[in-house]
């Protein structure tokens, strides 16, 4: 053999077994990566509290900060009175080590599932019901009168059931009791000042056009709080249908009154709301649709509005300025 071939014969093992080198590095890479996650995932030891709807979880996890894990079993736009539970729903509420509901029926469709885990003896927390009795609004007919769920309307009594779930927080996680309470401090401030700002905003409506006509009745609280007169298409619930009899009531109302504005809602059918628009013209009278408020279901996730402050703020912004009252366009915080 000649020797230029030998430095050849040796360029060319040195660069086979840099590349088996590099592949077997490459095969590596999957299987630390797959031990490495598996590692955090056992060291992840935080408690996770569940949350039905998005308005407790907003709550949930502010009081929570770090110290505990918070997920919402509800998304954005689903409807808490109809949702049916899911597989996965299923198996998310039996994973929690917490689980937070409204309860007052507002998540009938859930009981089956909810009554299940409490008989396992696994913590399920109706936080709706640390209100009072006395404190909750009626709704129904004659011997079937029922509590209205839509207490967050009201964030006087939501900071009520702020303090509740910071207690059922504190009872899971003792050690982080002291930073609990100190976020609670914050939240409690927050809602002092949006309670605020609503009573000053709905007050410089003229009292003639202080009417809220909306998709559904979940605006009971806010209407008892604030002094405006509150109606609906359907009932407290959005299962319920509006008879063309009623439909009639609530437009004669909007004519005698000169109310100019009527909403719709992000989780309920715009059909009712547009039978009054329709029926207002047919007397005469423009009645626009002002915008979508939001009721059972808050905004987009990482949004302002996907917030239980931004929420309620561009509910009380939109209301406020479609009814001819004084609120900056912007909102509370400047941020709509």
């Amino acid at each position: 053999m000649s020797e230029q071939a030998a430095p050849l014969r040796r360029e060319r093992r040195t660069f086979a077994l840099g590349l088996l080198a590099g592949v077997f590095g490459l095969l590596l890479v999957p299987t630390c990566t797959s031990c490495g996650g598996a590692d955090e995932s056992q060291a992840e030891t935080r408690p996770l509290v569940l949350s039905t709807i998005g308005q407790i979880h907003d709550i949930a996890s502010t009081l929570a900060g770090d110290d505990l894990r918070t997920e919402v079993l509800l998304g954005a736009g689903l409807d808490p009175h109809t949702h049916r539970p899911t597989r996965a729903d299923a198996a998310r509420l039996t994973a929690a080590d917490l689980v937070l509901e409204n309860g007052l029926h507002l998540e009938a469709l859930l009981h089956a599932t909810l009554d299940a885990r409490r008989a396992s003896a696994r913590p399920v927390v109706a936080v709706g019901e640390s209100i009072p009795a006395e404190q909750r609004l009626a709704v129904g007919g004659a011997g079937a009168l029922a509590d209205d769920p839509h207490l967050w309307m009201d964030p006087v009594l939501w900071a009520e059931v702020a303090r509740a779930v910071a207690r059922e927080l504190s009872d899971l996680a003792p050690a982080a009791a002291p930073d609990i309470a100190r976020r609670l401090e914050g939240v409690l401030a927050e809602l002092a000042e949006l309670d605020a700002y609503a009573r000053r905003s709905i007050d410089s409506i003229p009292a003639e056009r202080r009417l809220l006509v909306t998709a559904h009745d979940a605006f009971g609280y806010f209407g008892r709080r604030y002094g405006i007169e509150v109606a609906s298409v359907q009932g407290i619930s959005t299962e319920s249908e509006a008879s063309v009899r009623h439909v009639q009531e609530l437009v004669n109302l909007l004519v005698e009154r000169e109310v100019p504005a009527i909403f719709v809602e992000s989780s309920v059918s715009v059909r009712g709301p547009r039978a009054l628009v329709e029926g207002a013209a047919a007397r005469g009278h423009q009645v626009v649709v002002a915008g979508e408020l939001y009721s059972d279901s808050m905004g987009p996730p990482g949004t302002y509005r996907g917030t239980y402050v931004g929420m309620l703020d561009h509910n009380i912004t939109l209301i406020t300025r479609a009814l001819g009252g004084d609120a900056p366009a912007a909102g509370l915080r400047d941020r709509l």
